[in-house]
């Protein structure tokens, strides 16, 4: 098990997020439940996957959240 919060690929995730973030807000309003909410759901979800495969007990199952998250 990995403390995840400890983890430089976790940390940057988290600043990839605010980074998308702050780019979508540009986004046409129109676009706010399409591509730019696809965008940023996709981008927490790589975080996201990170920790909980960081919470999980076996490489492998950390193997395959990390895999999870690079494909976001």
């Amino acid at each position: 098990m990995h403390n995840y919060k400890e983890l430089s690929v976790w940390k940057k995730s988290v600043s990839l997020a605010k980074d998308i973030y702050d780019s979508t807000k540009t986004f046409p309003k129109v676009e706010k439940y399409g591509i730019t909410s696809q965008i940023r759901r996709s981008v927490v979800s790589i975080s996201s996957n990170i920790a909980e495969g960081a919470g999980r007990y076996g490489v492998k199952e950390f193997r395959q959240f990390t895999t999870i998250a690079y494909g976001s």
